[in-house]
């Protein structure tokens, strides 16, 4: 078995993309997720946060911790298509109409393959 990395740059980038649509600040993330601004701090400059830190933000934010574990350059497990998860959480978002979602689904599928690396 190969060695499993933690993908800090894209899990901070989820928190971001959580926090905006929360419209909080990282202090309010701070303070609702019980982790420490300072450990937010180094998390965005791509330090790997502490178990019990990061237990506490996939926790605050819904996420799930193996979208951020790879084992080397391939993921050990993909469970589904990218595409197919983006798909998912937009048709199940509550502040979208099903044409909205639609809509966004749309733009993200074509912004997607245009700009996907073929491996």
């Amino acid at each position: 078995m190969g060695k499993v990395e933690f993908n800090v740059e894209s899990f901070y980038a989820a928190l971001d993309s959580q926090r905006q649509s929360k419209k909080l600040t990282w202090k309010q993330v701070a303070e609702k997720s019980g982790v420490s601004a300072s450990t937010l701090t180094r998390i965005a400059q791509g330090r790997r946060p502490d178990v019990d830190s990061l237990a506490a933000l996939l926790t605050w934010s819904g996420l799930k911790a193996e979208l951020f574990f790879s084992q080397g350059v391939q993921q050990t497990q993909i469970e589904s298509d990218p595409l197919a998860k983006i798909t998912a959480y937009l048709r199940a978002d509550s502040h979208l109409t099903p044409e909205g979602a639609a809509a966004i689904e749309a733009i993200v599928k074509a912004a997607y393959e245009k700009l996907r690396q073929d491996g």
